[in-house]
């Protein structure tokens, strides 16, 4: 790795630090609290852990399984003191947050597979989570990388949906390929399609609606849009990316709950860590879900939303070196 290599990545991790610095304080503060002065790991403690891990957000059935977890490790191994337990924690943790068999490739960044079609990301999620403003950071991301993005605004439910699309297109300097107020997505989503093909795109990121008062007939529109796409792209679309906002903790269950049971989502995006102490929730959604966390947003820039990395979340989290 050359020297600014070196330095892109201490900033990435400095940032990283700095998002989930509150998260942090939160876990990991109540679990040095629950261990302060203590000699072994004792009943007394996991229970102090579990508590930690549940109003953190990680959710009561994973909290159970990492406190499972640990109690067998301190029996066979017997850790005893603060450093053992961050490290044990992090191998355990760690192994929840793994790539489950199947799921869409994470890369280490926001370069793509050249296949010779675009890359199509179907991004679904309520309105209200930062999924317009992922997209855009997504776009700057991608074209950043050098690959050439279109964008399709196929959230015609809402013309602020389109204008705030619209206005992501000309901040970073990508198509945005829309129709009026009230057209039909999926029609949207096949123009963009066509489109993209003919510009030799690489990849293509589309919008829909973030409703969920009627879950078929949002299961409906989204396989009306899939199966619309499939006519330009065979392949498409090869993410189904949901966006889930981090500092809702529990209600971030819920939607993912709606959705993987509307479509078939294959990558998440978790925004809004960092103005939360419920950053627990990305352990707890992807052990539950199985489906692995692909972004992460720990800020307001466009170069703050990044590609998620088990091993630095878990190593930011407890300390790890």
């Amino acid at each position: 790795m050359g020297f600014f290599g070196k330095l892109f990545n201490r900033e990435k991790k400095e940032k990283l630090d700095a998002g989930l610095q509150k998260t942090k304080e939160g876990v990991w503060g109540k679990i040095s609290r629950a261990i302060a002065g203590k000699s072994k790991i004792d009943d007394d403690v996991l229970d102090e852990l579990e508590e930690s891990f549940i109003t953190s957000d990680v959710g009561v059935d994973t909290t159970l399984k990492i406190i499972d977890r640990i109690r067998a490790r301190v029996a066979k191994d017997k850790y005893v003191n603060t450093a053992e337990l961050n490290k044990l924690l992090g191998e355990e943790i760690s192994g929840l947050l793994a790539k489950p068999s199947g799921a869409v490739e994470v890369a280490e960044d926001f370069t793509l597979p050249k296949t010779g079609v675009p890359y199509v990301i179907m991004v679904v999620g309520v309105n209200g989570v930062g999924k317009t403003t992922t997209i855009g950071k997504l776009a700057a991301q991608f074209k950043q990388a050098g690959n050439k993005v279109v964008l399709g605004a196929a959230d015609t439910f809402r013309a602020a949906a389109i204008e705030q699309l619209d206005i992501w297109g000309e901040r970073v300097g990508v198509p945005v390929i829309k129709q009026k107020m009230g057209s039909d997505p999926a029609a949207v989503a096949f123009d963009t399609l066509n489109s993209a093909k003919a510009q030799g795109a690489d990849v293509v990121i589309i919008d829909t609606a973030g409703r969920l008062h009627n879950k078929v007939g949002l299961m409906n529109e989204l396989t009306k849009i899939k199966n619309v796409m499939k006519r330009v792209v065979p392949e498409a679309p090869q993410e189904v990316l949901l966006v889930l906002d981090g500092s809702t903790g529990q209600n971030a269950f819920e939607q993912a709950k709606q959705f993987v049971a509307a479509t078939e989502v294959n990558a998440l995006a978790v925004t809004k860590l960092d103005g939360t102490a419920k950053g627990g929730v990305v352990i707890g959604i992807s052990d539950q879900f199985k489906i692995p966390v692909k972004y992460i947003g720990i800020g307001e820039g466009i170069d703050d939303l990044q590609v998620f990395n088990p091993e630095e979340f878990v190593a930011t989290l407890f300390s790890l070196q």
